[in-house]
């Protein structure tokens, strides 16, 4: 199993210039939070929950175990960013608007920018190597800011 630093060192190695990097700042959250919304319009049939478990919970507690078996640490991060999103679809769905119509807007134009990114990059995103990228794009992003405050992956 590679480590969290090979992880990252590989997916690094397609997002190297600048603006690709910026559009990933971006769209990478982005398709992080519509997939979440995704997950979340699916409600669990639990006795005495009413829809309050979703598949999104589901979801999210298995990918912070991938995380958890890389980087614990990160997985800390990744587990407050889940939170924050969960929280966010909430408010979204008490608006009355329809999550997997928001959802899926967020996901194309997010889609959108980051296949320019990597156009400008002359690279293909990572994860046509390795579906498992899927899940080290947020990280990737996650490691620079803990790079930043000073906390060990």
């Amino acid at each position: 199993m590679k480590t969290i630093q090979q992880w990252l060192d590989d997916y690094g190695t397609s997002h190297r210039n600048h603006t690709n990097k910026l559009i990933h700042w971006i769209c990478v959250p982005a398709i992080f939070f519509s997939i979440v919304g995704f997950l979340y319009a699916v409600p669990l049939p639990i006795p005495g929950m009413n829809g309050l478990i979703t598949l999104a919970h589901v979801v999210l507690l298995l990918v912070l175990i991938y995380y958890v078996r890389l980087s614990p640490s990160l997985a800390a991060g990744m587990l407050v960013i889940g939170i924050i999103c969960l929280w966010l679809w909430r408010m979204i769905a008490g608006t009355g608007w329809a999550i997997w119509q928001v959802a899926l807007g967020i996901f194309v134009l997010a889609w959108i920018g980051q296949f320019i990114g990597h156009k400008i990059e002359g690279a293909k995103p990572s994860f046509f190597k390795d579906l498992q990228f899927l899940l080290i794009g947020p990280a990737w992003l996650m490691s620079f800011i803990y790079k930043k405050a000073g906390i060990k992956l």
